[in-house]
């Protein structure tokens, strides 16, 4: 199968180490800095909005919800870099912060204690995996993104953090500097994060997850997040 994950010439090898090694070859796979290929349309089929599950209409209303503040972060982000930081600007981090440890990260956990578990078992029956002893999907590569969603998003705050405090303005410029070069590290990180789910992983999970499987989520994200999809 055709995917965003997958390049032609590199059909042989292991499904994740096609798109999770970037430096694979002359030609990197989808590497979250190289927009242009990474946002090439998929081959799966699109899926109209209102014919998926609850559930994952409520994650891509979140999804949408995100791109707003990662626009915003972007916005601000660049405007630090051309002026510098200010009182404004300062607030307008702590709300992307707070929004990214109140938000994002509930967002991750739902999909990966609810939605990820069903996605991989069928994309393993259904042979979208990798060929190794321990068969791999990409949902493998989307849990490495949330962990490096983390990362990113730590640095940025704590580069940003020890910067405010630093009276020495070389010292000062160069760390806002690294700390702005890891935010928009974070916001392309996640935009291509969120075209992978909604263009790919969650048309897969439209063909392949059972009227069972959508069961037990239903019950799942009532026991676990005390949301009702029914």
């Amino acid at each position: 199968m055709n995917n965003i994950f997958q390049k032609e010439d590199h059909k042989k090898e292991d499904y994740i180490k096609r798109f999770v090694d970037k430096d694979s070859g002359p030609d990197p796979v989808y590497s979250p800095m190289a927009p242009p290929e990474a946002y090439q349309p998929p081959a799966t089929e699109p899926v109209p909005f209102e014919d998926l599950h609850p559930f994952i209409q409520l994650l891509m209303t979140e999804h949408k919800n995100t791109l707003v503040q990662l626009d915003e972060f972007e916005k601000n982000l660049l405007d630090i870099k051309r002026e510098g930081v200010n009182k404004e600007r300062n607030t307008k981090l702590g709300t992307f912060f707070e929004f990214l440890d109140n938000k994002i990260v509930l967002h991750h956990l739902k999909e990966e204690r609810v939605l990820f578990p069903y996605i991989h078992d069928r994309m393993i029956d259904n042979g979208e995996c990798g060929t190794g002893p321990v068969p791999e999907t990409a949902i493998d590569m989307l849990e490495h993104d949330h962990i490096k969603t983390m990362e990113l998003g730590t640095l940025t705050f704590s580069l940003m953090g020890i910067a405010s405090r630093l009276t020495d303005r070389i010292s000062h410029a160069l760390l806002v500097d690294t700390a702005i070069e890891q935010g928009l590290a974070l916001v392309e990180l996640l935009r291509l994060h969120i075209f992978r789910e909604d263009n790919v992983v969650f048309p897969l999970a439209h063909k392949y997850l059972t009227a069972s499987d959508y069961d037990g989520i239903t019950v799942k994200m009532k026991k676990y997040f005390s949301v009702d999809l029914s």
